[in-house]
């Protein structure tokens, strides 16, 4: 599937360096319950909100561009660099359908003390995500 890219100014696309293309598009798909915008070699796009996009680019892919001088990204891998903070309607169903596509377990939904229930995962790949709903 490819995408359309046109008049994108102000839209806001938040990238993944991800070891596996393919089975991180496998993934998100399935605990965003959506289908990619793009899917082509070097890049995976799911609009989760209008002008809001999560990417997928291949650590190689990246590392051509960025290392050196930066590190290369696999470097990384399993050190916790960013969060997908995910406001949903039912964490607990979330987190469930996560752990089912293969997340690992962080710390499970409760009560968190700002005023949502929460639960922490980690992707295939390391990064955090959490499921959250008001209370």
């Amino acid at each position: 599937m490819t995408g359309n890219t046109e008049n994108r100014a102000g839209h806001l696309i938040v990238i993944l360096y991800v070891r596996d293309q393919h089975a991180a598009r496998d993934f998100y798909a399935a605990i965003l319950g959506l289908i990619p915008t793009l899917d082509v070699p070097g890049m995976t796009e799911f609009e989760i909100l209008p002008g809001v996009t999560i990417g997928l680019m291949p650590e190689q892919g990246i590392a051509s561009l960025i290392a050196p001088p930066l590190p290369h990204p696999s470097q990384g891998n399993g050190i916790p660099r960013c969060e997908l903070y995910l406001r949903v309607p039912n964490a607990d169903s979330a987190y469930e359908q996560a752990l089912r596509a293969g997340a690992g377990a962080v710390s499970a939904p409760a009560s968190r003390d700002w005023g949502e229930r929460v639960g922490y995962l980690s992707d295939p790949d390391g990064h955090v995500v959490a499921f959250a709903q008001s209370e």
